[in-house]
């Protein structure tokens, strides 16, 4: 049996790494590290460094993984999704194969947490399922969620109240109308700018816990336009961006 360990990395910064999850490292033979192309290559080179930085014992691997791209949604955005991460099971259980004898133990390292709006837990089951004899162990990271409060100084809930914690594609129905906090991921196409801002505030972070990052909160209404126009530039400086925002209603 290959077994897999899922180690969540944080949001960009080595020192937000776990003790629990250096450990685990550490007991990796082999390190696959997911290539997403040059655009992006950033995010390789962090993962190499927190490898550097935290492993201790001699002798460990780190193999490539290219990530195939995800076609362009359309209408279909579920069809789309379920075969681009088909494609990506293939893929790890080919290296899988490959790399790791019987007995031995690879490790996954996962953006955030890899229980927050990532695919990675989803895709071993995938290769579990094809037959392929594997067993896995998930530790949590501190999400991009977690480091935009922080950075903000704020709660994520007000008292007593609940959270929402979905997409751009969902937020573009509108804000939900039974919300106070919804906290927006994976948001493309800068929708806060398409919905009415009215009552409600914005805290907003990019490339959270990296030197490169950047923050902005206010008004939704005055701040839309420049959020989006600071994405735009800082997009097209580094070839890739993430960002993360909380709108909030102002209290009546």
């Amino acid at each position: 049996m290959r077994n897999i360990l899922i180690i969540g990395i944080g949001a960009g910064n080595p020192d937000h790494m776990t003790v629990e999850a250096i450990e685990a490292l550490n007991r990796a033979d082999i390190l696959f590290i997911p290539d997403k192309g040059e655009e992006k290559a950033a995010l390789r080179a962090l993962r190499e460094a927190i490898c550097a930085r935290f492993i201790r014992k001699p002798g460990y691997r780190t193999v490539p993984v290219e990530i195939p791209r995800r076609a362009e949604a359309g209408s279909d955005y579920h069809g789309v999704v379920d075969d681009w991460h088909e494609r990506i099971a293939a893929r790890y259980r080919s290296l899988f194969e490959a790399e790791l004898q019987d007995g031995q133990t690879g490790a996954l390292l996962v953006w955030g947490d890899p229980a927050l709006y990532d695919s990675t837990l989803r895709i071993m089951e995938r290769v579990a399922a094809s037959g392929f004899d594997l067993d896995w162990q998930v530790y949590p990271g501190i999400s991009s969620v977690q480091v935009l409060a922080a950075r903000h100084r704020i709660p994520l809930n007000t008292i007593g109240a609940p959270i929402l914690i979905t997409t751009g594609r969902r937020l573009a129905a509108g804000f939900p109308a039974d919300q106070d906090s919804v906290v927006v991921m994976l948001d493309g196409e800068q929708t806060f700018g398409r919905i009415d801002p009215a009552g409600l505030d914005i805290f907003w972070g990019a490339y959270l816990g990296t030197p490169d990052e950047i923050l902005r909160a206010g008004p939704l209404a005055e701040l839309a336009a420049e959020i989006a126009a600071v994405r735009a530039q800082a997009r097209a400086r580094h070839g890739w961006i993430m960002d993360t925002y909380l709108l909030r209603r102002r209290p009546a």
